[in-house]
């Protein structure tokens, strides 16, 4: 399963490089603004700060914080593999840290699961089943089976979708996957 998961994402990177940067801030607004509708007034979201190349979670932030929704960002702890939380208000304290994702060092609100609600999460492919394959280091995976209550959304561009996705027994399924073209599952 392992080196099946290993060539599915070399495959799933491959397809996401070659999409220019253009094309890809253009999809990622689409999928923030489709993203949007579905967090409720006041809500907690944990959502990931987008490195280069993944979908530009930007735009989500913006809305939510204006919206005045509660934001949580995770700050990876590579030392126990694992994910600490901490609000966000301003994306101003946004720095690249760990593998180069925006974090608040320095200006960390802490935050505990129970009080997020819904988490968007990064996906390097999906199928639509709800499965979802990430970076392989499992930090998401870990931190939803320690919080079983959330409402998990995965975001991915279309061209990530993986119809023989590897999952396993460790994978964690989505409750929402949503695309440029809006949401692909649940139907």
């Amino acid at each position: 399963m392992r080196e099946k998961k290993s060539r599915v994402r070399q495959v799933l990177r491959e397809r996401k490089d070659a999409m220019r940067p253009g094309e890809r801030l253009e999809k990622s607004q689409r999928i923030c603004r489709h993203l949007a509708g579905l967090i409720r007034d006041g809500e907690t979201v944990m959502v990931y700060s987008s490195k280069e190349k993944e979908v530009n979670t930007g735009p989500l932030i913006a809305t939510l914080l204006e919206r005045g929704n509660p934001v949580v960002v995770p700050i990876i702890v590579r030392e126990d593999v694992s994910l600490r939380l901490s609000y966000l208000r301003d994306v101003a304290a946004l720095v690249p840290s760990t593998f180069g994702v925006p974090e608040p060092i320095g200006n960390e609100i802490p935050a505990a699961g129970r009080d997020v609600g819904t988490i968007v999460l990064p996906m390097l492919g999906f199928n639509r089943r709800g499965g979802r394959i990430g970076y392989g280091a499992g930090y998401y995976d870990r931190f939803m089976a320690k919080n079983p209550h959330l409402r998990k959304i995965g975001v991915a561009f279309a061209c990530q979708e993986c119809d023989d996705l590897p999952v396993d027994e460790n994978d964690v399924l989505m409750d929402c996957i949503i695309t440029e073209d809006g949401i692909v599952y649940p139907g």
